[in-house]
């Protein structure tokens, strides 16, 4: 999906050629050289709008085999005994 960009200016003398590139995939609007506004179809939006994962979807990720997690291994004790009273 690609990404287009276009300065404030840019959009304002060209909408036509941001709603078309906005079938493509969104369109970041920048003002002052920062992102400001983004456009995308009405599907787009929807389907992001309406998008609830769960936590079982998130894990049954066909992708997940390829994401490289590597996390630190623990120092010291796991657990500890817990005093009460």
């Amino acid at each position: 999906m690609p990404v287009t960009q276009l300065t404030s200016r840019e959009f304002n003398q060209d909408t036509g050629r941001a709603k078309k590139a906005a079938e493509a995939g969104p369109v970041f609007i920048t003002d002052r050289g920062r992102a400001s506004h983004v456009l995308m179809t009405m599907a787009d939006y929807e389907k992001l709008a309406h998008a609830q994962a769960s936590i079982v979807d998130l894990l049954a990720m066909p992708d997940a085999g390829e994401i490289d997690f590597a996390p630190p291994r623990l120092q010291g004790p796991v657990s500890r005994p817990v005093e009460l009273g």
